[in-house]
């Protein structure tokens, strides 16, 4: 499973909150503790929002930890939001264009998790998404995939609506499919403004999701990237997270 991390608050420097705490996302790509998978060295990327509506992104297929070009660009990029992971493939190849986040107009999209059984849905699900966001499908990731859904099913107007009809949609192919593998999906995308997050999986057993405060704003993170336990709340499964200025909402979520 991958990890990831997401910073809204007063501008910053990325790296430090990517590479300077103690157990930063740099160090979860080649010790993580709390992830199925301890190394995630099958790719990086980092998107940060600056002047402009569309987000920058900057992806690649090193290990993050030994990228020298990500650690000259997070020294010297200040944002006042960015989403960043570290990924262990579940199956799809190694390359650029399945690395996350993944972007389409001022959103990015980073996922942790899987469709189960993926190849049994593949074909179905992708025949959900319309021509004109089909077109932006570069990569064979279910992580993309449920992003390009996600988009088809209103995100833009209606972000955690928009979640759960994808979700539903999946569960569904999946029932169909006879795929006996779980659905887990523990995710963050925002539009530049609001930083939404959600944990959820068909099991009980659902990737974990934390929320944590820096001296200039907000976390939302895979696992906690400190050691100061008291600053982190972890979310429960089945929930979703929304975070504004004045800090993250926390609220259930299910799929019918």
């Amino acid at each position: 499973m991958c990890r990831w991390m997401a910073y809204s608050g007063e501008p910053a420097f990325v790296d430090e909150l990517l590479f300077q705490p103690c157990h930063s996302l740099i160090e979860q790509s080649r010790h993580a503790h709390e992830a199925k998978t301890g190394v995630n060295a099958d790719g990086f990327g980092v998107g940060w929002y600056g002047e402009r509506d569309v987000p920058g992104v900057f992806r690649d297929i090193m290990p993050a930890w030994s990228d020298e070009n990500l650690r000259a660009l997070a020294h010297q990029v200040k944002t006042r939001m960015f989403l960043a992971h570290v990924r262990a493939s579940t199956g799809s190849a190694t390359s650029r264009v399945n690395c996350h986040p993944f972007s389409g107009g001022r959103w990015l999209f980073v996922h942790n998790g899987q469709i189960g059984d993926f190849a049994r849905v593949r074909r179905t699900l992708e025949a959900t998404i319309p021509d004109h966001l089909y077109a932006e499908r570069h990569g064979a990731t279910d992580s993309e995939l449920i992003f390009l859904m996600m988009r088809a099913n209103g995100l833009e107007d209606d972000p955690i609506g928009a979640t759960r009809a994808t979700l539903s949609t999946v569960l569904a192919a999946m029932k169909a499919g006879s795929a006996n593998a779980p659905l887990k999906f523990t995710a963050c995308f925002t539009d530049g403004q609001t930083i939404y997050a959600c944990r959820f999986s068909s099991d009980d057993r659902p990737p974990t999701l934390y929320c944590g405060r820096t001296a200039k704003g907000w976390l939302v993170v895979s696992e906690p990237i400190d050691t100061e336990g008291g600053r982190w709340n972890a979310v429960p499964p089945n929930h979703w997270v929304t975070v504004t200025p004045e800090g993250p909402y926390v609220e259930p979520f299910s799929v019918h």
